[in-house]
């Protein structure tokens, strides 16, 4: 099977993750998962401080010039993940901003304390001078101010997911209205399907516009749920994620009081998993390397 995989939602792997103001640690999560098959990513950066997260943007930045420099990794959108990579790094291909515009009520395992109100003025303090890098950036779709934001970074070049979100449907419709094209994570840290109720998860598994992030690691998502998403959600708008963080071993890692906090998995390892579910090999490839790849426009 294919080992060219794109994971458009990483915060770490092994030893590393993106909440480091050194470069070095960005290399070594590329130089990981290019040995898990991974052929591109785009490094996760949580929620912190402002002035935190720029450092952490940074980091990926001068990872992203040091990898032009120095071991051939592609970064522009000429980059075709689908090809061999014969270093031994996986592409860096920007950074998924997961935050800090979201709501409290579906934190998950995110520090709320560093959530904050959608702003122009907040998002221009966040990503100034890093506009070019930010590929994803997650936003909770019905908080105050939220739809200006979205329409401000759809404006900038940059894709927009749903997600950490209590959002109603109709909330998710305003959202996509305002330029969002995606929703992190799907099923996890937003408000429960309710069969009067669908809300975001509800809205991502019927709409047929939008991608939805599907976390394959036997825990996040219960087998039957995985199959419910590739029998009912168009084949073309699944993106396989890995959600992997620092330390991780096993399938999921979870905080204290048992709350999830992202995959100990790679692709790879999610591969097994919808083999095992019965899930079909052309369909996986196409979630775990078509969909992510034409998602940010590299296909």
């Amino acid at each position: 099977m294919s080992r060219n995989f794109i994971d458009l939602h990483t915060h770490g792997i092994g030893k590393y993750d993106t909440r480091t103001d050194n470069y070095k640690d960005i290399l070594k999560m590329a130089e990981l998962h290019r040995k898990a098959g991974v052929a591109a990513f785009l490094p996760t950066i949580y929620p912190g401080s402002i002035d935190v997260m720029r450092r952490n943007l940074e980091a990926v930045k001068q990872a992203m010039t040091a990898g032009v420099r120095d071991l051939g990794l592609g970064v522009s959108k000429k980059t075709n993940p689908q090809s061999p990579n014969p270093n031994r790094y996986a592409a860096i291909l920007g950074v998924h901003l997961e935050g800090p515009f979201f709501n409290p009520l579906r934190c998950g395992a995110l520090d709320k304390k560093f959530f904050i109100k959608p702003t122009i003025t907040s998002l221009k303090k966040l990503i100034d001078g890093y506009e070019d890098i930010i590929k994803i950036i997650t936003i909770a779709p019905e908080m105050p101010g939220a739809l200006k934001v979205i329409a401000k970074c759809v404006e900038l070049g940059i894709r927009v997911n749903m997600g950490h979100s209590d959002a109603t449907y109709r909330q998710a419709v305003e959202g996509k209205k305002a330029g969002a094209t995606g929703i992190t994570h799907i099923f996890n840290a937003m408000r429960p399907f309710h069969h009067r109720e669908p809300g975001l998860a509800g809205f991502g598994l019927i709409d047929e516009d939008i991608y939805i992030e599907v976390i394959a690691d036997g825990v996040h998502l219960h087998s039957k749920t995985l199959e419910l998403i590739f029998s009912k959600k168009r084949l073309d708008k699944i993106m396989l994620v890995s959600d992997s963080v620092k330390g991780g071993k096993g399938m999921a890692v979870y905080k204290k009081a048992g709350i999830l906090a992202g995959s100990g998995i790679t692709l790879s390892d999610s591969i097994k998993i919808l083999k095992a579910a019965g899930i079909p090999e052309a369909e996986i490839i196409e979630a775990a390397v078509d969909n992510p790849g034409r998602y940010l426009s590299l296909l």
